[in-house]
């Protein structure tokens, strides 16, 4: 089977798009959810100048930088993420981030219930 180059890729492909959209309280972020049974997986996409207040959660997480640059600080150590750029945020750890460009992330999520999704209607 012959592979397809993806049409625009400053964006997902239709195959993530059609993920259930997660609730996301924050201004210039979107994402799609890939559920596991005691995971998830996210799709984001952040604007430039979006900024993630600091938080923690009781369980760990793991990205990567698909596009974009982003300053993400975990329990006051401050790392620049770039294309290709993975990282691992553990358990409790308070952490923030400020998105310099145009950006495309994955996260894992070692916790079934991190992003609430929207119904069909709310999509």
């Amino acid at each position: 089977m012959k592979s397809q180059k993806v049409k625009n890729p400053q964006e997902y492909p239709e195959v993530i798009t059609t993920l259930p959209k997660a609730i996301i309280q924050v201004k210039g972020i979107r994402a799609w959810v890939l559920q596991g049974e005691r995971h998830q997986l996210a799709f984001f996409e952040m604007e430039p100048n979006t900024q993630v207040l600091e938080h923690s959660h009781d369980y760990s997480q793991w990205g990567i930088m698909l596009k974009g640059k982003m300053q993400l600080t975990i329990d006051g150590k401050a790392n620049l993420i770039r294309k290709g750029d993975e990282y691992v945020i553990p358990a409790n750890a308070k952490h923030y981030a400020t998105f310099l460009s145009k950006s495309r992330v994955i996260d894992f999520f070692s916790e079934r219930n991190r992003y609430k999704t929207k119904s069909v209607r709310q999509r």
